[in-house]
């Protein structure tokens, strides 16, 4: 019988390093299942924080309504022009050091915006603010995507699930935050170094996540088509185009309806019904929570029905509660409607994206890119509608925008 000898101390193997030893503990408490929802939460969390605290930097700064319009218009151009840098950092360095570079970079420019003394200056901390945040997100939701693909399973409804839910947690914040009269700048201050800690153990973990489920992910892998991704170095960004313009189209749509039923239920409700400052804002937190509900159980109905069929089916359901809402006779039927609008629009941007996401690096920011168009031009748009026919005329063209949603998806391919 031979003895397995005992390691001596002179011959015992050194303690790993410091570094080596966070790693281990990262693998440890299987952070890479994790990882990516915790993004998400994150992504949610910083950016319902910004706008919990909007109020705030008003009334710091003295702001107009109009001069608050136009801060708000420099984040949603940053958001459009956006792409022109993300597309380039996703062809050359790919999805997950993109994604590492923009987190790095938020906290820091929110600091700088809630620091910034004039209205000249908080305009161009927005700009970059539209920039940044809309690079992470591009990067963000295509790396995402890929390791669905990776994974054989939808998981982009939960994930986006996670981002309403962070976004709901980081609005909370901003209030509680307020009410101890904490000023923005102290705010995000205080909490740049745990969400960067935070962003540092998410990254990691979506590190481990991209080796072990999905290989080599930004070089070489298949699309959707079984084909390998056509973007490489030299790539340039463009508009969706043949298949992909249907998405880009449903991306359009969908945030026209989304931007607009965010700016224009509350004062729908009150001029419509008389609603009280108190119920009027219920029609927003409705149509939010029955999003986030709806995506919670998105990726299994996914899994049973389809991608295209619950688009379709959703984008009709979303067209149905508008229509309930214009032509209800009372405050409460019409929040049923917008209950059911937030039903049905939950699941069109997260299976848009993971199409997108499965097709190209840049197809992706082409199709977001949509989207952020859509959030800029939408409101106005409703504005100006309801300037000339009154908000019941406008609701109801979010009601018919919805319903071509519908048909557009209906003849979509690549949702799947």
């Amino acid at each position: 019988m031979t003895l397995t000898p005992t390691a001596s101390p002179a011959t015992a193997p050194l303690q790993p390093p410091p570094s080596v030893a966070l790693a281990s503990l990262v693998s440890l408490t299987n952070a890479r299942h994790f990882a990516v929802p915790a993004t998400f939460a994150w992504y949610g969390m910083l950016m319902g924080s910004w706008a919990g605290r909007l109020p705030g930097i008003q009334q710091g700064l003295h702001l107009t309504h109009s001069q608050l319009a136009m801060v708000l218009l420099c984040s949603g151009t940053g958001a459009v022009l956006s792409p022109r840098l993300s597309a380039p950092l996703l062809a050359r360095l790919g999805r997950l050091h993109t994604l590492r570079i923009a987190g790095w970079l938020l906290p820091g420019v929110l600091v700088a915006a809630a620091a910034s003394p004039s209205l000249p200056l908080l305009m161009a901390a927005m700009l970059v603010l539209g920039i940044t945040s809309s690079v992470f997100d591009v990067a963000m939701n295509g790396l995402a995507s890929r390791l669905e693909a990776a994974r054989r399973r939808p998981m982009m409804s939960r994930l986006h699930g996670c981002a309403c839910g962070g976004g709901l947690a980081g609005v909370t914040l901003g209030s509680a935050m307020a009410s101890l009269q904490v000023t923005p700048l102290q705010q995000f201050s205080l909490l740049s170094l745990p969400l960067c800690a935070l962003l540092w153990l998410c990254l990691s973990g979506m590190a481990s996540a991209s080796e072990s489920d999905a290989g080599h992910t930004d070089t070489g892998a298949a699309g959707a088509n079984g084909q390998t991704e056509p973007c490489g170095a030299g790539a340039s960004f463009t508009l969706p185009r043949g298949r992909l313009a249907l998405l880009g189209a449903l991306s359009l749509l969908g945030a026209i309806a989304e931007g607009s039923i965010g700016s224009w239920s509350s004062l729908f409700m009150k001029e419509q019904f008389g609603a009280s400052d108190a119920m009027a804002p219920l029609s927003l937190s409705v149509f939010s929570l029955t999003m986030l509900v709806s995506r919670c159980f998105g990726d299994r109905l996914k899994s049973r029905h389809g991608a295209r069929a619950l688009v379709c089916a959703g984008s009709a359901t979303a067209a149905c509660g508008l229509g309930m809402a214009v032509l209800a006779p009372g405050a409460l039927t019409a929040l049923a409607g917008f209950a059911m609008a937030g039903l049905g629009l939950a699941l069109v941007f997260p299976f848009v994206y993971s199409a997108a996401g499965k097709e190209c690096k840049l197809a992706l920011a082409g199709v977001a890119t949509m989207g952020y168009a859509g959030s800029l031009m939408g409101p106005p748009l409703m504005g100006a509608i309801a300037e000339g026919w009154g908000l019941q005329a406008a609701i109801a063209c979010i009601a018919l925008l919805t319903a071509a949603m519908a048909m557009v998806a209906s003849r979509a391919r690549l949702l799947q």
